[in-house]
């Protein structure tokens, strides 16, 4: 068998058009069959893309329709004569399970992975009219299932495929209701949400509806006994029954298939449909889902309603009459929206919604009998079968008239929910607009108009002439948020007026709060202040949300014209223009104010601008700001400290600016020359004559070896503010040894003086001059001459005589007798050494020449045996060279050994005068000088005793030349 739509057959008014807006809702079409069998159809079944079809011979084909060439032909274990003509077939939605009936109630059950149905022998001679099947959809096993015989009984049942050949597939078979009218025509079970233990049930006769809901039973493990029959011990049924029911009649219940509109949700929870088919109708309504069990019933009931059967329109007779009576519905299936029911060969669709007809075609031929719709509940398909075809009943886009009958029913939520086109959400924003304010309700129709297309001119003036400004903020805010980003225009006027609106709103509740509080002390103000709150906090949402299309001078404008200062500052920060607010606050003095902006502030051009006024109030907290900042430059706030200094007196371990300054230098180890120079302007224009502030930085400065500062430029702030320890230390640092002293001396600060000539590391000649011009301030200031005898006492580079010229022409000499005595004595002393001196070097002079006639005469015995001691060969072989040391050398092996131990510059010159030598290239005095002058260099000193041999002490005795064995001990 294959799946062919192509080849099908289409009915009356189909289009071929892919649209489905174009497209018929329903399409009817016949599937080609690509088997040929011998018998007829006599039961089908179709469950999640499984389709199942009975023949009267017995057989079972299984067709998978996602792969239609795949087909399981399967065989009862007995022949149709034995067991009968199967009846019913009844598929689980998982299409795992399958249980076949036949006419001489014998029962089957087929697992999906088998190919041998099993009799179900404690099943046997039951009439199966219904199954209601696990809730869970196992597929290992069927689980507690229900099943509605013809006698009326309920029975539960626990089926489980087994592979031996003994055990029977039901676990157990218990009997837990009984009905007195009639067959039990459908049966469905469902789960409560949030409680595993609870189910509802619903049972159909042809005559009555019954709706259990309860808890169910536990066992000890899965499958050892009945879980329904406490249920229905315990429960009543909330029960709907019709009267005058005539056996034979028709009956059943259909469920709707799951929701399509999410396919991930889990649909064992969602809230499905049922349709009862009854002799007067279709009963259908939503089969709610509630925790609490006690009401539910009769909720499902209560909102339920009766399509009667009157509703579908009478057949048309073969001459083309219409039939009086009408013909009984054979069977009746359930889609998302429509109820579809087989009437004497056509199918009706009616809409559960407002029960109107949108389908009534005839599709069988006339005599053709046909088995039944069925409808596969997981895959939303649904389907006819005859006794030789198949059709499929296609439905394309059901929702599309949904919305309609939601807006005719005034289903507004509804209608907007099932809306597609932006055109019906339109529609359905118009109408429901329109309705909320016929009702009154202008704040739900503000909501709703904001989103539709109705003249934006009406629906102000609507609301502005009803005097209702709430609703009107409301539809401003809506509107805005429907319009394009690329409507820049439409957008910055809908703001603008919204933040007029705002305004005014809040000034009216303001009013109302304050005339409250005149009229009645006791009047409860909090409602108003809670709404002032409310529309406050909205007004800050929407400034937050719509700030780029809102122009900061309208807004500054409109805002300020209100009075409204809070909403005017949260706007400035909110578009961050922290300039506005702080001027604002600066303006008004309001420093805190202004300060918990600042906090917030990382933009270096803010703290520039508002550094001079902010200083000159808030120093302190303006500082610990700026010390909190990392981006800040420092030279640019100078400007702003200066004021500072100049108009605030305040000691310096208190002053601001420099403690920024230091901070800057000691924590951002700054060595900008203006910041240097502006601390030292501070610390040297302040009022105190302490400098010790001064004083240490210099000195800091000068042990870290450092000079970041201008020292001209200190100098003369110095100067000019008479710092004389701070100038003396600025000369001395530049090493202006003697202008330091001197103004040292200027302002009588001797001891000051005295300390730069003590470290002073120049020359004795320059330190003497210092001294002496110490000193001569030292006599020029001193009472008496002993005072100045005390001065010179701690100097060692003075002598009295040098202190003498300093002395006034009146000074008589008895009064410093002493130290002149003292310094004669030492003179006379100094003499006596000096002459002792020249004597023993005159003793010395005479040994020398003594010693130089000695070594005229003096001579060395050479022995006839005695060796060279570089070469070892006789010694008196060739010219040699005798020491005082008594070492004897010929003189081209000492000339050799010199060349090697001497420098590069000596032994070229040896070498030089040897060849000058041996090729007699100079004769007479030039030669005898060249011989001289190479005797000298060689013969100069002994090579092993002598200041050479020293040098070679690195050297070691064995060399790499050498026989190791000769040293060997």
């Amino acid at each position: 068998m294959a799946y062919d739509m192509s080849a099908g057959y289409a009915a009356p008014g189909s289009t071929s058009l892919q649209d489905d807006a174009l497209l018929p809702m329903f399409n009817i079409e016949r599937v080609s069959l690509q088997f040929s069998v011998a018998s007829d159809f006599v039961a089908a079944a179709v469950a999640n893309n499984v389709l199942v079809l009975a023949l009267s011979t017995g057989r079972i084909l299984r067709i998978d329709l996602d792969s239609p060439a795949d087909i399981d032909d399967i065989d009862l274990p007995k022949k149709a004569s034995e067991i009968g003509v199967i009846k019913r077939l009844f598929l689980d939605p998982s299409a795992s399970h399958l249980i076949i009936t036949t006419t001489l109630a014998e029962n089957f059950y087929l697992h999906t992975q088998s190919r041998s149905p099993k009799a179900l022998s404690r099943l046997k001679g039951v009439v199966i009219e219904s199954i209601s099947w696990n809730p869970s959809q196992p597929t290992a096993s069927t689980r507690e299932i229900l099943i509605g015989a013809s006698d009326g009984n309920v029975y539960e049942v626990y089926i489980e495929p087994s592979s031996e050949f003994y055990r029977r597939e039901e676990r157990y078979l218990k009997g837990v209701y009984k009905t007195n009218d009639g067959p039990v025509t459908g049966l469905w079970t469902d789960i409560v949400p949030g409680r595993a233990d609870m189910r509802r049930v619903i049972i159909v006769t042809p005559s009555s509806f019954l709706h259990f809901a309860g808890k169910i039973g536990r066992h000890g493990h899965e499958g050892s006994g009945s879980i329904f029959s406490k249920l229905f011990e315990t429960e009543s049924a909330t029960v709907h029954e019709l009267g005058n029911v005539s056996s034979g009649v028709v009956s059943g219940l259909a469920i709707s298939p799951e929701a399509v509109e999410s396919p991930g949700q889990d649909h064992t929870n969602a809230e499905r449909l049922f349709g009862w088919l009854t002799s007067q109708g279709v009963l259908t309504g939503k089969l709610h889902l509630s925790s609490d069990t006690s009401e539910l019933g009769g909720r499902v009931l209560g909102e339920s309603k009766m399509v009667p059967r009157s509703q579908i329109p009478p057949s048309q007779s073969a001459s083309g009459r219409t039939r009086k009576s009408q013909e009984p519905v054979q069977s009746m299936i359930l889609s998302q929206w429509h109820i579809l029911q087989l009437v004497d060969g056509r199918i009706v669709a009616i809409n559960r919604l407002d029960d109107t007809v949108v389908l009534d075609q005839t599709v069988l031929e006339p005599g053709q009998s046909a088995l039944g719709l069925v409808a596969d509940l997981k895959k939303n398909t649904y389907w006819l079968f005859t006794n030789q075809e198949i059709f499929e009943i296609v439905l394309t886009d059901e929702s599309r008239d949904v919305w309609k009958i939601m807006l005719k029913n005034q289903h507004f939520d509804a209608a907007s929910q099932y809306a597609k086109t932006a055109s019906q959400k339109d529609a359905v924003a118009t109408a429901s607009g329109d309705y909320l304010v016929g009702k009154g309700q202008y704040m739900e129709a503000a909501a709703v108009y904001g989103r539709s297309t109705k003249p934006f001119e009406q629906v102000a003036l609507t609301f502005i002439d009803k005097g209702e400004q709430d609703a009107l903020r409301k539809y401003l805010l809506t509107k805005l948020s429907t319009l394009k980003k690329s409507s820049i225009m439409q957008r910055m006027m809908l703001a603008t007026w919204l933040v007029e609106v705002f305004m005014a709103k809040l000034n009216t509740l303001d009013d109302t709060i304050t005339t409250k509080a005149e009229l009645s002390e006791s009047m409860n103000t909090a409602e108003t202040q809670d709404q002032l709150s409310v529309i406050r906090k909205e007004y800050q949402d929407f400034v937050s949300k719509n700030k780029a299309d809102l122009d900061r001078k309208t807004v500054y404008e409109i805002t300020s014209s209100h009075g409204r200062e809070q909403e005017l500052l949260y706007f400035a920060t909110v578009v961050n223009d922290y300039n506005y607010v702080l001027a604002y606050w600066v303006q008004r003095e309001r420093w805190q104010e202004t300060l918990d902006v600042l906090k917030k502030q990382t933009d270096p051009e803010i703290f520039y601008k508002y550094s001079s006024v902010l200083m000159a109030h808030v120093p302190v907290d303006l500082v610990e700001i700026m010390m909190r900042q990392t981006n800040l430059d420092a030279q640019k706030l100078i400007p702003a400290f200066l004021n500072y200094n100049n108009n605030t007196k305040v000691p310096l371990n208190q002053n601001q600016a420099v403690r920024y300054l230091l901070f800057e230098i000691n924590q951002h180890q700054s060595i900008d020359a203006a910041i240097h120079n502006t601390l030292i302007s501070i610390y040297a224009s302040h009022p105190t004559r302490d400098e010790s502030a001064l004083l240490s930085y210099l000195e800091g400065q000068s042990y870290a070896n450092e000079q970041n500062y201008d020292a001209d430029f200190a100098l003369r702030l110095c100067i000019q503010h008479k710092r004389v320890q701070s100038c003396v230390h600025i000369y001395s640092s530049m090493a202006q040894y003697v202008q330091a002293v001197d103004l040292a001396l200027k302002y009588d600060e001797v001891d000051l003086a005295s300390t730069v000539a003590d470290r002073s590391n120049t020359e004795p000649a320059l330190r003497k001059k210092l001294w002496l011009a110490i000193a001569k301030k030292v006599i020029s200031q001193s009472s008496g001459i002993k005072t100045a005898i005390e001065f010179l006492r701690r100097v060692d580079l003075l002598r009295i005589e040098d202190l003498i010229p300093f002395f006034p022409d009146f000074v008589v000499i008895d009064d410093f007798k002493e130290e002149i005595c003292t310094a004669l004595e030492d003179y006379s002393r100094k003499i006596d050494e000096l002459k002792k001196e020249m004597d023993e070097s005159e003793e010395t002079a005479a040994h020398i020449k003594t010693d130089i006639k000695a070594l005229e005469q003096r001579y060395a015995i050479v022995e006839p045996g005695e060796r060279c001691y570089v070469c070892g060969l006789p010694l008196l072989a060739r010219q040699f060279f005798v020491f005082p040391c008594q070492h004897a050398f010929h003189s081209d092996c000492l000339a050799k050994r010199v060349v090697e131990l001497a420098g590069i510059a000596r032994g070229k010159r040896i070498a030089e005068l040897q060849t000058e030598v041996s090729k007699g290239t100079s004769v007479g005095s030039k030669r005898e000088k060249a011989i001289r002058e190479l005797d000298a260099l060689v013969g100069s000193s002994c090579v092993l005793c002598s200041e050479m041999a020293v040098k070679l002490i690195d050297e070691p005795f064995i060399t790499a030349t050498d026989d190791k064995e000769e040293w060997a001990l």
